[in-house]
């Protein structure tokens, strides 16, 4: 079970989306819209814009990074991706954003208590540093 974590530095706040399943952003995500795709997601037709995306994980493929880069740049991206573990290719996808754009998220994970804590539609913020992360009610 991993402890919390910054993944990729940031704050934001927004309403939580949480999907009940792991999403591919490649293949997932539409990144012109920021609607969800997949076909066999739980979530599918939902809306990550400026919401809060909360989800186990990421699911499959490295080109995930650049689904969600773009998303980034378009402007259709989640304000900030909260995971229960670690992912690797989320992560990217918000560096290679921040790198190339000049515009990222937040990406954090949380430990299992407090990742389940959230409720869907709740107001968070996101705060994201070396020193830690907090992720609790937006004000």
């Amino acid at each position: 079970m991993p402890e919390s974590r910054t993944l990729v530095a940031g704050r934001a706040s927004g309403l939580a989306l949480v999907l009940h399943a792991p999403l591919s952003f490649w293949g997932g995500l539409d990144p012109a819209t920021g609607a969800l795709i997949d076909t066999h997601h739980p979530e599918r037709g939902a809306l990550v814009l400026e919401r809060i995306l909360v989800m186990p994980s990421g699911r499959g493929s490295s080109s995930s990074s650049y689904v969600l880069a773009e998303a980034i740049r378009a402007g259709t991206a989640p304000a900030a991706i909260v995971l229960s573990e670690p992912d690797g290719i989320v992560a990217l996808g918000a560096i290679v954003a921040r790198e190339l754009y000049g515009a990222g998220i937040p990406v954090v994970v949380l430990e299992a208590a407090r990742y389940a804590a959230i409720a869907d539609g709740s107001a968070l913020a996101v705060v994201a540093g070396d020193d830690g992360v907090t992720v609790g009610p937006a004000i």
